[in-house]
This record gives C-alpha cells, sequence and structure tokens, in this order.
C-alpha cells in the first residue's frame, strides 16, 4: 500500500469515525432529555410527525435525494475496494538527471535478472520478481518455489547476501524493501534412462 491510499484511508475512517460518533452522541443526549425541547420520552420513536410529514411535503423529490445520496456513497466504497485491492507496478526508474541528461532504467529487466539469479540457487525451483510502489520509494516482491527438502536459510542467504545486493546496488536504492513469498513444493524426482 502506498502512501497516497494510506493518507485516503485514515482521512475516510476518520470522517466515518466523526459521523458514527456525532450520531451516538445525539442519540445519548435524545434519550437522555438533555435538551429542554426534547421532551419527548426515551422510547418515542425516531420518526416522529414532523419528520413524516417532511417526507409528506417533499415526496417523491427528498426520497430521490436521499436514494442519490446512497448511491453515491455506495460508489465511494466501490471506489475504496478497488484501490485496496491494486498494487501499482513499477515499469520504469528514473535514476539520475541533470543537465547532460536522464538515465531510466526499465525495472523488468532488472527483475527478471533477478529472478535468473534467484534459480542459479539448486534449491530454488524457479523465481519471478516484480517492482511496485513508486520512484521515491520503490519495493521489490518476489515469489520464489523452494524444494521440499531443502533448508528455508538457502532462500534467505541467496536473496539477502547475492539477489537482492544486487538488485539495490543495480537501482541506486540501497534501502530498497524486498518481501518474498516462499512456496514449498517436492523436489523433482531424478529421471532414470534405461540403457
Amino acid at each position: 500500500m502506498n502512501d497516497t491510499t494510506a493518507r485516503g484511508n485514515r482521512l475516510g475512517l476518520l470522517l466515518v469515525g466523526l459521523a458514527l460518533l456525532a450520531l451516538a452522541a445525539l442519540t445519548i443526549t435524545r434519550g437522555a432529555g438533555v435538551f429542554p425541547q426534547d421532551a419527548a420520552p426515551a422510547r418515542a420513536p425516531l420518526v416522529d410527525a414532523p419528520m413524516r410529514s417532511a417526507f409528506a411535503r417533499y415526496d417523491p423529490s427528498l426520497r430521490w435525494v436521499i436514494a442519490a445520496g446512497g448511491i453515491v456513497l455506495a460508489l465511494f466504497g466501490l471506489r475504496w475496494l478497488l484501490v485496496q485491492g491494486r498494487r501499482r507496478s513499477l515499469d520504469t526508474m528514473r535514476l539520475e538527471g541533470g543537465p547532460a541528461g536522464v538515465t531510466e532504467v526499465d525495472t523488468g529487466g532488472v527483475t527478471d535478472a533477478a529472478s535468473a539469479e534467484a534459480g542459479v540457487h539448486p534449491a530454488i525451483l524457479g523465481a519471478t520478481a516484480t517492482m511496485i510502489g513508486t520512484e521515491r520509494d520503490p519495493c521489490v516482491r518476489m515469489r520464489v518455489n523452494l524444494a521440499g527438502n531443502a533448508p528455508m536459510s538457502a532462500v534467505r542467504e541467496q536473496l539477502g547476501e547475492v539477489v537482492l545486493p544486487h538488485m539495490r546496488q543495480a537501482l541506486e536504492s540501497p534501502d530498497m524493501p524486498a518481501v518474498a513469498r516462499v512456496n514449498v513444493e517436492d523436489a523433482p524426482r531424478p529421471r532414470r534412462t534405461l540403457a
């Protein structure tokens, strides 16, 4: 999740929380009869005669306004859900810019090289890498298929001591975070040949 998505989540949750807090305070004060003009008992219905007359007076326009507000809220909620599941892949990174020109790197080549370098280890059956995030905050996600009889330290050594330092050096991002998902598979059986 990038910073923009996290900031939007915090703002949205803050607004929903404030609205719910205001409704809760209104309900508690109405039920307690705090306001003098609110002399209705706690068991009085929330939709009383003035509210029913407002619906009758503005009918059907008030119902359409409420329906439109519900649709807008539903669309905001759908957009929020779609943003949560979206991972922005990073296709190019600008490494250096100046009067002489700009240096850009195709991250696909770097991730392909990292996948091939991870697969060199005999315990790793296959690997794929993807760059996500932004140019300022890049992150690498790797999927590694490990042979079932291999120790987990083999993945840590190959990724932590070889693959990731080379990627960080190539992209000039010494603090680039990395996430590796390891799948353990049965080791392939050796093939027998009959002579």
